[in-house]
């Protein structure tokens, strides 16, 4: 994720401001207590884009972050923020709620209104920032879903913890040619988890149909490397008949086996031209990636780039002559 912010190269004096600067441009002015002397505090921030979407993805030392009255009030850009914990606990607070989130847990909040952040073990934490106009929530729904802790005991919000770390995580999906296609499931997945979450099941049936081709295709590149990846497996997986699996992909024009193995051939060339691929065989690298037979590796190799893996793997590291 980039551009990166990394305070062990400021001056122990610049840190604070240094950062405040940062998030106050990049994701939303809050104000910020560290909690620790300026020689002793440590934050590592990415920052990316999908569209309008904006991803903050933090490491730090413990600190509280608040958004105040004043500046909830001068709101000029109103956005709802999907915080997702990575790991440890924080605390989220807003309109009189406040709830505990651990591993794989996230909340709501907006930013027209005051709340607060609590990283009492330190942040490890994605911050993913929507504009409120995209989302089309009613303001009871956001007034009813804010600082309430989403986990796995709901099982769209389960999906959408997965889905958004992947979406925080993966260069690929950020990419500006996946804007599109990313943005429609990140807004409909979110107001799926809000109807679910609020008891109104039915209101979440569309967004999660709408959502399911990006979420499949999400479940098999993280699975690329699973020898066993088959269409039941990944239909198990999201709830629906391995008929209906093919019938999601082929509105995307996607074919199951010709997708799964394209993906891992790819993977299997970046690895062949990337450092350190004389130490490990062809066939090793096949096998990392679903290929358990090295002769099929290296045939569907040459039909697919017209030339053998050994020999790809040559052209990208010549050794020196003399």
């Amino acid at each position: 994720m980039s551009p990166v912010l990394d305070t062990a190269s400021v001056l122990p004096r610049d840190r604070e401001e240094t950062v405040r600067h940062a998030v106050w441009q990049s994701v939303v002015p809050v104000e910020i207590d560290h909690h620790l002397p300026a020689q002793d505090l440590s934050v590592h921030i990415g920052l990316g884009t999908v569209g309008p979407l904006r991803i903050c993805s933090a490491q730090a030392t413990a600190l509280t972050v608040e958004r105040t009255e004043r500046l909830a009030r001068q709101d000029e850009e109103p956005a709802v923020f999907l915080g997702l914990q990575l790991t440890g606990t924080s605390l989220v607070a807003q309109n009189d709620r406040q709830s505990l989130l651990g591993p794989g847990d996230f909340a709501l909040y907006e930013t027209t209104a005051p709340y607060t952040l609590r990283f009492a073990e330190g942040v490890a934490h994605h911050f993913i920032r929507f504009p409120r106009a995209a989302l089309t929530l009613p303001e009871r729904s956001l007034r009813e879903i804010a600082a309430v802790p989403l986990r796995s005991d709901n099982p769209i919000a389960r999906l959408a913890s997965a889905y958004f770390s992947q979406l925080a995580t993966s260069k690929e999906l950020r990419q500006d040619a996946h804007a599109g296609p990313v943005l429609d499931p990140s807004i409909e997945l979110v107001r799926a988890v809000v109807a679910y979450q609020l008891g109104r099941p039915d209101q979440a049936r569309g967004p999660l149909e709408a959502t399911l081709g990006m979420r499949i295709t999400q479940y098999m590149r993280a699975r690329l490397a699973d020898p066993d990846l088959s269409a039941a497996q990944i239909a198990a997986a999201h709830g629906i008949s391995v008929r209906h699996l093919y019938t999601v992909l082929a509105r995307s024009g996607i074919s199951l086996g010709d997708w799964i193995r394209s993906h891992r051939l790819a993977e299997c060339r970046r690895e062949l031209a990337g450092p350190g691929a004389r130490l490990r065989t062809i066939a090793a690298t096949g096998r990392s990636w679903g290929f358990m037979d090295a002769t099929h590796f290296s045939k569907v190799f040459k039909q697919a780039y017209g030339m053998s893996p050994r020999a790809w793997r040559d052209q990208n590291h010549r050794r020196p002559s003399g």
